[in-house]
């Protein structure tokens, strides 16, 4: 049986594996953002405010992940 200490850690690093995916999903996004720009430059105005969008949700989603991680170990 796991004890206290070893469970907050292996709770606290599952809530973080969710920041590994959010990496992936940040370099798909600009790597689309990337693409979409240069098949259509005259919509970059358009393409740009809607990645950095898609961006800013992306790395909310880690930061909240990195809290329940911090608050599952030092709560």
């Amino acid at each position: 049986m796991l004890d206290l200490a070893s469970s907050k850690v292996l709770a606290a690093a599952i809530a973080s594996l969710s920041l590994g995916a959010v990496g992936l999903a940040v370099g798909k996004i600009f790597t689309t953002l990337i693409q979409s720009i240069a098949q259509n430059p005259s919509a970059r105005d358009k393409i740009f405010s809607v990645g950095i969008l898609g961006f800013a949700l992306t790395e909310a989603v880690a930061l909240f992940a990195l809290l329940v991680a911090f608050m599952i170990l030092y709560g």
